[in-house]
């Protein structure tokens, strides 16, 4: 079982992928993972000067340290497995740094001070994509790395399909597939989860009310409250389909023991949900005017 961890603590999550990071590859650069790091949440809380500290409540450095953390000790586990195609250190680093980076597109520009970041959830893939291409870029990484990451977070998308991304290696895939799923897993582990969703309500209310409504995606709820009662349904008939198929089953490196012992993410999730079952709901805010819809 994996050792509780702090994930609302950017910098404990950072050593326990450093760790991770210098255990499968013991000659790595240990500079690497703490620069990282300190880029995008340097970025998040408004160290670059080309955009405004994250203001998006749920989207928030927590939610990407869930991500992160999650899909560290995934393919730390895969990688100890010999799964095929084995990581390289280079390519390890990519897969971490798209998943620093796919939820960027919640950051606001300088000078942008309508509402909030979550009012871009329905283009915050494109968006987060256009941040790390210039930030990649300006730090030497070549356009075929750039594009590689770029893939990778188009694969967090709720509708995307890695199958139908163009990337050019399989390795390219599979982190895009583990992105994915940790985005997923982490989040939804996460044990004040239930609590945050309707917060989550509140960003998919100010997006839908920026774009009139027009959200791509098909869930609609006209309240917090029935975002929390219909989530066993995301999970179930959404996530789980998900995981178990375009994303390629990868959550079951995390089973320990392998392959067929208990998964922690996947427990910290039914745990959620009986919550839920259970009517154990978090206070709730009024009924909306705005249906909204829908994306991670």
């Amino acid at each position: 079982m994996f050792r509780a961890q702090d994930t609302g603590d950017p910098t404990a999550v950072a050593h326990e992928v450093q760790l991770v990071y210098c255990s499968l590859f013991p000659e790595a650069d240990r500079r690497f993972i703490p620069r990282a790091f300190g880029v995008v949440i340097d970025s998040f809380c408004g160290g670059n000067p080309a955009y405004l500290p994250i203001d998006a409540r749920y989207h928030d450095v927590e939610h990407t340290m869930q991500g992160a953390l999650c899909m560290a000790r995934l393919l730390e586990r895969r990688h100890r497995l010999g799964a095929e195609p084995v990581l390289t250190e280079e390519q390890f680093r990519l897969g971490l740094l798209a998943m620093l980076m796919h939820d960027t597109g919640y950051l606001k520009h300088a000078g942008d001070t309508e509402g909030t970041g979550a009012k871009y959830t329905a283009i915050h893939v494109r968006r987060s994509a256009e941040f790390a291409a210039n930030c990649l870029a300006a730090r030497g990484y070549t356009d075929e790395e750039i594009t590689a990451v770029q893939h990778m977070i188009q694969c967090t998308g709720l509708g995307a399909d890695p199958r139908r991304i163009p990337f050019k290696h399989a390795w390219e895939r599979m982190l895009g597939c583990a992105l994915a799923t940790a985005d997923l897993l982490g989040q939804m582990a996460a044990p004040d989860y239930v609590d945050k969703l309707p917060i989550l309500y509140e960003e998919f209310a100010e997006a839908a009310a920026f774009t009139g409504g027009q959200l791509p995606t098909a869930t609609t709820f006209d309240s917090a409250e029935e975002l929390i009662r219909r989530t066993p349904e995301f999970w179930e008939n959404y996530v789980r389909p998900r995981l178990d198929n375009e994303l390629e089953r990868l959550y079951r490196f995390l089973n320990d023991p392998w392959p067929d012992g208990p998964n922690p993410y996947v427990q910290a999730i039914e745990a959620n949900i009986r919550r839920i079952r259970n009517g154990a709901f978090p206070a709730l805010a009024a009924p909306g005017a705005n249906r909204t819809r829908s994306e991670n």
